[in-house]
């Protein structure tokens, strides 16, 4: 598998000086491991191109490794979609999983037999204990912020009869609830993550992969750092919120390592903030909810930031990596405007994205000094930086499509477009003037008419003689390509929906998808799937991955050329 960001440049940042150091010590014997570890309960989303970049990039860099590891201990959300398309984002953002020949990707699934192992060796060690408190007990009994917790009366049971009862737990003789396995730290810790944590719980519920085998499930702070030791991992990159369960995950790695289970030196656990964007949210309940609630088109929906609806939005991978390293990596939490992500995909397409004139609110121009079915070529470059990408033909004929907003039979003073008794330039074509228009009984304009100069076509000599301030783009109206365009915009009305909680649907954007018939450049149909093209004036646009087919072409619009969001604006 190729991988794409092989040539980016590394970037400089905390977690990358911690690595140097070490490999400067020689701290694993110039070894580099880190991972990559989702749960499979859902798609993707830009914060997660974040921790990819940083993992994969980090290990690239050094010459090590990174692993991509399905954390799926929580069998009753995760599932096989779910895998699928992780695996394909990690792909499509142009990392590997892949060193030397050999596939690194891992399940947390594929441990549970060695996970239950080091759980029997805790009892035995003291260190773990099996918990008959009911859950509302535990709760209170767990204690505050400020109040220590109390124990639990079985918390001195002898390791023989935590052991009966775990191998009783396993083989589903209970019911859910009626015991858990905790570990034996200090009920006292100022650390709430520290007041003898579960480390299984039972669930009766059916696993993706293991099917019915099991009745009792690891706990998320169990199982990662024991993955992370048996996978060899040295460096294990995890967000802020995961900051005070570092203790927890230094204390189960170091009673197996005391066990003889692990060799020292153990993985490391190095948090960094988390990715906060505006105008959305990235939890993937609230993402699910939405989904459920059908709010959206289903995970893939351009509006949301999962990866695969960026994708479909049309980003490109380069311009993802381009924002997470614009936003670097730090120990402090920030919320990042969504403009930051949006100005990344400009600076990323305006190089290369070919050029289209396309019409979203058709109005017809007839031209009556032109001849009816003549027609005259008119020339444009494909790129307008880029001359050795050649030019584009185009035909111009006697009826024509422009945009509605571009006319206006009562014009406000500063208008500067078609209006009746003024003259505009058609883009790479001719000067026209307004000469009037048609309307039907109800009184809305149907037509513009207007008249044409045949000297004053661009690029010839007397287009220099002809002085205007509009020019307007257009379309033959009997050559254009019918598209439907969708028309993407931010999905909520407010900067910070998550803050919203349970009321964060009542803040979506109603304009943020607007469906039109529009009428594009003929060379339109040379475009590949996915393909990025700038309609001129309009902004950055692209062929639906999946609705568009040669028999009816999609569009979806990525990004506006400019800023200029608001909530009204569609």
């Amino acid at each position: 598998m190729r991988d794409a960001s092989s040539e980016e440049p590394a970037t400089a940042n905390f977690i990358r000086a911690i690595v140097n150091d070490d490999l400067r010590r020689g701290k694993w014997n110039g070894r580099i491991a880190t991972r990559f570890p989702p749960e499979p309960n859902g798609y993707l989303h830009i914060g997660h191109a974040k921790s990819i970049c940083l993992n994969f990039g980090i290990a690239r860099d050094c010459g090590g490794v990174c692993h991509l590891r399905l954390d799926d201990t929580n069998p009753e959300k995760e599932s096989v979609e779910y895998v699928n398309a992780i695996m394909d984002t990690v792909r499509w953002l142009g990392f590997s999983w892949h060193k030397d020949g050999v596939e690194h990707l891992y399940y947390a699934s594929d441990y549970y037999e060695t996970l239950y192992r080091f759980a029997e060796i805790l009892i035995e060690r003291g260190c773990a204990y099996v918990d008959s408190q009911s859950p509302e007990a535990m709760r209170v009994n767990r204690g505050t912020l400020t109040e220590p917790g109390i124990a639990s009366p079985y918390r001195t049971r002898a390791p023989e009869e935590n052991l009966a009862l775990l191998r009783r737990m396993r083989a589903g003789e209970f019911k859910e609830g009626e015991h858990v396995l905790r570990a034996k730290i200090d009920m006292a810790s100022a650390n709430l993550n520290l007041r003898d944590p579960v480390l299984y719980r039972i669930r009766y519920a059916h696993h993706y992969r293991t099917g019915d085998a099991w009745r009792i499930y690891p706990m998320y702070d169990y199982s990662h750092c024991i993955s992370d030791a048996l996978e060899r991992v040295t460096h294990s990159l995890c967000t802020l919120e995961f900051e005070d369960h570092r203790p927890l995950y230094d204390w189960i790695l170091n009673a197996l390592a005391d066990a003889g289970v692990f060799k020292r030196p153990l993985p490391q656990q190095i948090e960094f903030a988390r990715l906060n964007l505006s105008y959305t949210v990235m939890s993937k309940r609230k993402l699910a909810q939405l989904v459920n609630a059908q709010h959206v088109d289903g995970w893939d929906d351009p509006r949301l930031p999962t990866l695969a609806g960026l994708r479909r939005r049309g980003f490109t991978l380069s311009s993802i990596r381009l924002f997470c390293e614009r936003i670097g990596v730090s120990k402090a939490d920030s919320w990042i405007d969504m403009s930051v992500l949006e100005q990344a995909l400009r600076d990323d397409l305006e190089p290369r994205a070919p050029r289209l004139m396309a019409v979203l609110d058709p109005i017809k121009l007839v031209i009556d000094n032109y001849p009816d079915g003549v027609i005259e070529w008119c020339h444009a470059s494909v790129h307008p930086h880029d001359p050795e990408r050649g030019s584009r033909t185009f035909p111009f004929s006697r009826e024509l499509w422009i945009e509605r907003e571009d006319f206006c039979e009562h014009p406000p003073k500063g208008y500067f477009r078609f209006f009746p008794g003024h003259r505009v330039r058609l883009r790479y074509g001719f000067v026209v003037e307004c000469t009037g228009v048609e309307k039907n009984a109800q009184g809305k304009i149907v037509a513009v008419h207007g008249q044409y100069f045949p000297d004053s076509k661009s690029g010839t000599k007397g287009a220099n003689a002809y002085k205007v301030k509009g020019n307007i783009h257009w379309v033959s109206s009997t050559h254009a390509v019918a598209a439907e365009v969708r028309l993407y915009d931010r999905l909520f009305t407010i900067a910070r929906p998550e803050t919203a909680e349970g009321d964060f649907p009542a803040a979506l954007n109603p304009a943020s998808k607007r469906v039109v018939r529009a009428w594009l450049e003929p060379g339109v149909q040379s475009l590949a799937p996915e393909e990025r093209v700038q309609f001129e004036r309009q902004g950055y646009f692209v062929r639906d991955r999946i609705d568009s087919t040669p028999q009816r072409l999609v569009f979806n619009r990525i990004v506006r050329l400019k800023e200029g969001w608001s909530k009204t604006k569609s």
